[in-house]
């Protein structure tokens, strides 16, 4: 099994813990009257990382069609990188939020390498996306997609009810 496959996991992990305890026990998102734009970003992540963690669950993605990883990976950093400075605006992160999201963003980078290496390996080959299977972490990666997907459809939920609830200004953000 590629060394890429645990790191997956491994960042769907902490991304669940981040979720469920920084998220939502600590800070409370979903009930905060200021956290529409940091809900919407999440809401962008989750359905990002749902479809990485699908995408590579099953499937090898040879040739040009290997921009659509690369496609993804883009799409997270932009979010993450607002993601950082609307929630710096918005409240105080608590020690462990900061903490978690540290350890995100450097798995986010060895998950990234070590993607972007088989990438280099696929890029010459003709384009096709070719199934694979890592037996039990297909299925584990394929779970956490399914979550990360829910949840980011809670998310959205969230921000348009919350955007259309009396005396709330157009703007979801």
């Amino acid at each position: 099994m590629p060394l890429y496959v645990w790191a997956l996991m491994l960042h769907g992990v902490l991304g669940g813990i981040d979720v469920i305890l920084n998220h939502e026990l600590l800070a409370r998102l979903p009930g905060r009257a200021d956290s529409g734009e940091e809900e919407l970003l999440h809401s962008g992540r989750e359905f990002v990382f749902a479809a990485l963690f699908l995408s590579l669950a099953w499937w090898d993605w040879h040739g040009a069609l290997g921009w659509w990883i690369v496609a993804l990976f883009l799409a997270e950093l932009l979010i993450s990188g607002r993601d950082v400075v609307v929630e710096g605006n918005v409240r105080i992160l608590p020690v462990p939020e900061r903490v978690l999201h540290l350890l995100l963003f450097i798995n986010l980078g060895v998950v990234m390498t070590l993607v972007g290496l088989a990438l280099r390996g696929w890029w010459d080959l003709p384009a096709a996306v070719v199934p694979t299977d890592f037996g039990w972490a297909s299925w584990v990666l394929t779970g956490m997609a399914l979550l990360a997907l829910g949840w980011s459809v809670r998310d959205g939920v969230n921000v348009v009810q919350r955007s259309r609830r009396p005396g709330a200004s157009r703007d979801p953000c």
